[in-house]
């Protein structure tokens, strides 16, 4: 069994990280999202699937050309190479799970 606290994984900045080359080479890579709002990344793309858990907030993904508002209890799966960005469309914290299908990060930033 592996444990390690969110608080010890490296922070970004609005998540903290936990790539899973750093930890015995398993296969995902997760983010653990507390962004306020108005905050989240620009527009790229990676070349696996990326699934985005909202646990608590609102969200707005886009994929360049068409927005979709998402909530907390939803699920949304971007595929490889689809781009895509988020922002914090809510009146409070945004907290969600972001896990990328890869043990590492691949991201190219459009």
């Amino acid at each position: 069994m592996y444990v390690v606290n969110q608080a010890d994984l490296p922070l970004s900045n609005i998540a903290r990280e936990f790539v899973g080359d750093d930890h015995g080479g398993i296969g995902i890579t997760f983010l653990v999202v507390d962004a306020p709002p108005g905050r989240g990344p620009a527009l790229h793309r990676h070349p696996y699937a990326e699934i985005f858990i909202v646990q608590e907030g609102e969200v707005t993904l886009t994929d360049g050309e068409s927005e979709r508002v998402i909530r907390a209890g939803d699920v949304a799966v971007v595929g490889p190479g689809e781009p895509h960005a988020f922002t914090n469309t809510g009146d409070g914290p945004l907290r969600q799970i972001d896990i990328h299908l890869s043990p590492h990060f691949e991201t190219e930033w459009l």
